[in-house]
């Protein structure tokens, strides 16, 4: 079974939620996909303007990687992949989050 990512927009929903994808990306065989994440522009233009990250593992040769998609293209086309140094389980959990709100978020300790 292949692992997919998909984008939908819920305001073309109607019974059938196959209308609602506008964009998808097929992960490669034996690959399994994290949690994505939206990332914008700054600043955005648009709605979906920026990127969609996240780390994909691939079962037949043990590597992860870190993907970085762009997330108005309808295939969600990769900009980017960074092979990592390790495996990234399955499951795991990202938060990204801006320079401001994280020196923000230091000063209130």
């Amino acid at each position: 079974m292949a692992m997919e990512v998909v984008k939908l927009d819920l305001s073309l929903s109607s019974d059938d939620c196959h209308e609602c994808i506008v964009a998808s990306r097929i992960y490669e065989p034996g690959c399994t996909g994290n949690e994505p994440f939206f990332v914008p522009n700054d600043p955005a233009t648009d709605e979906d303007d920026g990127f969609l990250v996240t780390y994909v593992h691939d079962e037949k040769t043990q590597e992860s990687k870190f993907l970085v998609m762009d997330a108005k293209s309808p295939t969600l086309e990769i900009v980017a992949a960074v092979k990592l140094p390790g495996r990234v389980p399955t499951g795991f959990h990202g938060l990204f989050v801006s320079q401001n709100h994280l020196t923000e978020w230091c000063r209130n300790d």
